[in-house]
């Protein structure tokens, strides 16, 4: 695997471990439901208010801004994970 290819699969686990620690954090949820497969309203009980403050809480623990498009695409927490990789790439 080339260098960046490694770098990047270890950034997009630290991202996960993050948002996967805010979603428990802030809102409750148990961490054996988050995969970055799940679903944020199906699987994870989150609604939309959930949303705007988890989206809050990563764009401060990731120094990034959500814009209002980005946050109604995220469906799952890998959506949220190449939103994060996405934001601070552009930096």
């Amino acid at each position: 695997m080339p260098v960046s290819a490694a770098v990047r699969k270890g950034n997009t686990m630290k991202y996960f471990d993050e948002i996967k620690g805010q979603i428990v954090d802030f809102l409750g949820v148990d961490e054996a439901k988050i995969t970055p497969e799940a679903k944020l309203k199906e699987d994870l009980g989150i609604d939309s208010l959930d949303a705007v403050e988890l989206a809050m809480a990563i764009e401060e623990a990731f120094d990034i801004k959500i814009d209002d498009e980005d946050l109604k695409k995220l469906i799952t927490v890998q959506d949220i994970v190449n939103c994060v990789e996405k934001n601070t790439a552009a930096k």
